[in-house]
């Protein structure tokens, strides 16, 4: 976790043990939303690799953040239980609280796409611009001020025994 910078306090935290996760997301197979399944062992493992390559993509552009500070846990469930994908993402996102995925939301975002640029831009871009497709959000966003206000006062009520 960040060493220094705003986050820094993570790194303190998890320094034994990655107990308080920054962030939880979920890579899905194709086909996943439409409850289709795919046959094709040759696409297994393509949808996670695929997914951290962006993740690490948007970390290495994103203001403040250095790639290197970050570390990954995943599990992989295949077959029957990919149905569970979502309720475990769900779970771990209830339990930790991540910040990335409740006060500063927007880092697993894609580029919304020509013609839905009047969105705003996420509290995650707006914290930690870089992403190119995110510059072109022409919706009225957060204070970005305000937003590293809310992130200081989270980091501050960390749990003190985890320190």
């Amino acid at each position: 976790m960040p060493k220094s910078g705003i986050y820094s306090k993570f790194s303190l935290v998890n320094r034994t043990a990655f107990c308080i996760p920054i962030y939880v997301g979920k890579a899905v197979p194709k086909g996943w939303r439409q409850a289709r399944q795919t046959s094709s062992n040759k696409s297994k493992g393509y949808e996670l690799n695929n997914r951290l390559r962006q993740h690490s993509r948007s970390i290495s552009l994103g203001e403040g953040l250095e790639l290197s500070d970050f570390f990954c846990r995943f599990i992989i469930l295949e077959d029957k239980e990919s149905d569970l994908i979502g309720t475990v993402e769900a779970a771990l996102i209830r339990k930790y609280q991540p910040i990335w995925n409740t006060l500063i939301d927007g880092f697993g975002n894609h580029d919304p796409g020509k013609g839905r640029y009047e969105q705003a831009k996420s509290d995650w871009d707006v914290c930690h611009p870089g992403r190119a497709w995110a510059d072109k959000c022409q919706g009225i966003h957060s204070d970005k001020n305000q937003l590293y206000k809310s992130i200081e006062e989270f980091l501050e009520n960390l749990d003190q025994e985890n320190v």
